[in-house]
């Protein structure tokens, strides 16, 4: 009995350590949600919201449905409804930060550019007269352009520019950083768990262990008490 209170007793202690661990595990992640809080706050970027709290681009309803349709159907991501807040429109979580993302792409997707030729150009055998060009983007990403035409290898530059790649790096970072944070959250609350775990059962053992000694005490006292005396 003494034994497996002592492994009792060892078990409730490692059970401390755990939820040690687990609480400076979460002010640790509690300090990550701080700063990526002010650092959103500083960049001040905002999403929109009409006065029934729905979301919108440009003023439309349907113009933030096409880019939650390219966000969660083109792009796969999973988006997080509760994430998006009326009340707090500052972008501050991984779905804002990847809408945020579709919503440049989008309209540089749907955009057109204007190419002006200062002179003739010649591409494949096809002339292009010096003038002012109207491109249609029509959904083509970095890749998708030919660099060497005329017309299109300059509004790939002017389409996708280094300030566009620029600020979705930047949302990248704040996707990465939200859902490493919620990562870790819930890493906290498994060790939190472990910890609770193993002092629930250090202390049953030890509570076990001692009413089995009681028991096994009057057990033995019930015998004793029924056997004959001799004379």
């Amino acid at each position: 009995m003494k034994r497996l209170q002592k492994l009792g007793i060892v078990l409730a202690l490692i059970g401390v350590g755990f939820l040690a661990a687990g609480g400076v595990a979460y002010a640790m992640v509690q300090d990550g949600y701080t700063s990526l809080d002010a650092f959103s706050s500083a960049q001040n970027v905002e999403l929109s919201y009409n006065e029934d709290g729905q979301l919108v681009d440009r003023g439309t309803v349907e113009g933030a449905e096409a880019i939650m349709a390219l966000l969660t159907e083109e792009w796969g991501f999973k988006v997080t409804q509760s994430d998006f807040d009326a009340a707090d429109p500052t972008v501050n979580t991984a779905s804002e930060y990847m809408f945020q993302m579709a919503t440049i792409s989008y309209h540089i997707l749907h955009g057109t550019q204007t190419v002006v030729l200062a002179e003739d150009a010649e591409y494949n055998g096809e002339v292009f007269p010096a003038g002012t060009y109207e491109f249609a983007v029509d959904g083509r990403y970095w890749t998708d352009f030919n660099r060497l035409h005329p017309i299109e290898g300059p509004a790939r530059g002017q389409a996708w520019t280094g300030t566009a790649f620029g600020l979705m790096g930047q949302l990248g970072v704040g996707t990465i950083t939200h859902s490493t944070l919620q990562l870790a959250l819930g890493l906290s609350a498994v060790i939190a768990g472990l910890g609770a775990t193993f002092i629930f059962l250090g202390f049953g053992l030890m509570w076990a262990s001692k009413e089995e000694a009681v028991v096994g005490m009057r057990e033995l006292e019930s015998s004793l008490s029924k056997e004959p005396v001799g004379v």
